[in-house]
């Protein structure tokens, strides 16, 4: 029977059904673990390429699982987390520019998502999920469109963009402290950030081992400040920077990630627990002399270096980094592992969606979507996952942040910028995917009809997200 076949196909889908028996004889739906990386660059893990990186928790996870090749995120935290948790363009939700970080205000953002998007943890929660999110949210800092506000019963993290792992403090500016239990304000100065929310994930685990849960574990590793666990102090010391310090830090979040697959195998509920892992955007190329003002509000002094050293990520043939819309930004590590149900080992060269994770958790759980509830964006990436011939569900990609915006249709992908207040483009470039240094070339030029179609497909999308 070829993999192409209908009977195959029926077969996998029938696999998959949430069929694991309580001990009392009960289906049980599967948990659903998301483990969301902060600014992991396109290979950036052994089994994607980079044998330079020592990454056996991710490897594991794409050894029991499917790893993705042409996943894409978006070009920065944000919108990624909106699409995510969604399943939706981060545009239908207002999340066009940088969210709330401070929830005192005094970083001047009001942008926050809408409170009337319909996440993935309510609509697990209304299911009978338990719900947590520990780590990063940066959907909104404002009371009401927290993690509490968005279907998620727990939580512990910090609510902006990024924050030091000792002191807790948003360093941009004249920085602002972050760090939140529900919705109070903590105070742990001194203790490793990344220890503290992994400590809660594992505890959560614990507890609620009887009962299907959903929980979202957003590192913030390998964001800046790139301040590594112990373990990997010193590692990779024959390694020239910028690589090195990004490398620390990456095998600093896969042996996180190993504590948490390894609380899932001791309480015996890995194999039926749908696990996912994937990063919001590419690797970061931040750099400046750090700290710019007295009086600090971390109290670091003037020069305190806090960012990316300039790189660091690997994207081998791709070009471009987070911030921007070539590969090299949006086209990340993705992989899902669910032992009892899906297929071990594959690899699948498809084009999907961070907002695909939305409609594939609720096909794997079996939960319908319901009648009147939000249009969602992202498709179901079963088919992909049964089949390595299946076709993607996206024909056309689309992008859209601050005053930039992508689409790719094929192997190409026009990238513009435009004025805001008129609407009209200020720069537009043409891109092919494919050869041996895809993307480099600007074709604008010598295809304009190529550019005119791909406009036309913006326009359309942007009247459908955007509707006045």
């Amino acid at each position: 029977m070829t993999l192409t076949h209908p009977l195959f196909r029926l077969l996998c889908l029938a696999m998959i059904l949430p069929t694991t028996a309580s001990a009392e004889g009960t289906t049980r739906r599967p948990n659903v673990v998301i483990l969301l990386t902060d600014d992991q660059g396109t290979l950036d893990a052994n089994c994607y390429g980079s044998a330079d990186l020592k990454t056996p928790n991710m490897d594991k996870l794409a050894s029991t699982g499917t790893r993705f090749t042409q996943a894409y995120a978006h070009t920065v935290c944000c919108p990624s987390r909106a699409a995510l948790y969604t399943g939706r363009h981060p545009q239908r939700g207002g999340v066009i520019n940088w969210t709330q970080g401070d929830r005192h205000g005094t970083d001047r953002a009001n942008i926050n998502m809408a409170a009337e998007e319909v996440t993935l943890a309510e609509v697990l929660k209304s299911a009978g999920y338990r719900t947590a999110l520990f780590g990063k949210w940066h959907l909104g800092a404002k009371i009401g469109h927290g993690p509490l506000d968005q279907g998620f019963e727990t939580y512990f993290g910090h609510l902006g963009g990024f924050i030091d792992n000792y002191r807790h403090f948003f360093l941009h500016g004249r920085g602002y402290h972050d760090l939140y239990e529900g919705n109070d304000e903590v105070f742990r100065r001194e203790e490793y950030y990344p220890d503290l929310m992994t400590e809660k994930a594992v505890a959560y685990i614990d507890k609620n081992k009887d009962a299907p849960f959903f929980l979202t574990v957003a590192f913030n590793l390998p964001h800046y400040p790139e301040q590594p666990i112990a373990a990997f102090k010193d590692t990779y010391a024959d390694m020239p920077m910028p690589r090195q310090a990004y490398a620390r830090v990456i095998s600093s979040v896969d042996a996180i990630i190993g504590r948490v697959i390894d609380k899932l195998e001791q309480t015996g509920l890995r194999d039926d627990t749908i696990v996912i892992m994937m990063s919001d955007n590419g690797h970061s190329t931040e750099d400046n002399k750090g700290i710019a003002v007295e009086n600090h509000t971390s109290g670091y002094p003037v020069g305190h270096y806090y960012l990316a050293h300039g790189g660091g990520g690997n994207t081998g043939k791709w070009i471009g980094h987070k911030g921007q819309f070539l590969e090299g930004g949006i086209r990340v590590p993705a992989m899902i592992s669910y032992p009892a149900k899906l297929p071990r080992g594959q690899t699948r060269e498809q084009v999907v969606p961070i907002m695909d994770w939305f409609p594939t958790v609720l096909e794997l759980c079996g939960i319908q979507k319901e009648t009147g509830a939000p249009k969602l964006d992202g498709r179901t990436m079963i088919p992909v996952i049964a089949d390595p011939k299946a076709p993607s569900a996206h024909e056309v990609l689309h992008f859209g942040w601050a005053n930039g915006w992508a689409v790719r249709k094929g192997d190409w992908k026009l990238i513009s910028t435009q004025n805001k207040t008129n609407g009209k483009v200020t720069k537009a470039s043409l891109h092919n995917l494919t050869g041996p240094e895809p993307e480099a070339k600007d074709h604008a030029a010598e295809h304009p009809e190529i550019v005119a179609q791909l406009t036309a497909l913006h326009e359309a999308w942007e009247k459908d997200v955007n509707p006045k």
